[in-house]
């Protein structure tokens, strides 16, 4: 599935960061991830703040998060998340068992889980 990414995001409420470990989504150029819990406290903070830091290793990266409506975040699964699973098949397994996500319906997988794209931060 991968690539397993840890996010950082500073908290809605304390201010200070707050690290969890997700996986990013990527097809075709474009890149995000899907809250498969629903209101989960990264994605609540992931909102509030807009911005995070996703690392790989040591590598770091400073993204901007888009929340994306209904209708965006159906087009995302469908385009995105559905190929990304299906490149393997622990990524089906994963997604099916695990993030409860049925790949084969993506209007039915975009209730209730926030969705977010990814866009490089550019410094200043």
């Amino acid at each position: 599935m991968g690539p397993d990414v840890l996010i950082t995001v500073r908290g809605r409420r304390s201010g200070l960061p707050r690290t969890t470990p997700v996986t990013i989504c990527e097809n075709e150029g474009r890149r995000g991830l899907i809250a498969p819990f629903g209101e989960t406290n990264w994605a609540r903070n992931l909102r509030a703040a807009g911005t995070a830091t996703i690392g790989i290793g040591r590598r770091r990266e400073q993204v901007r998060a888009v929340e994306l409506g209904h209708d965006q975040a159906v087009a995302f699964i469908r385009d995105v998340l559905v190929p990304h699973a299906r490149r393997s098949r622990f990524g089906r397994w994963f997604v099916r068992n695990i993030d409860r996500i049925d790949i084969d319906h993506p209007e039915e997988a975009a209730v209730g889980r926030p969705v977010f794209e990814l866009f490089p931060l550019e410094p200043h």
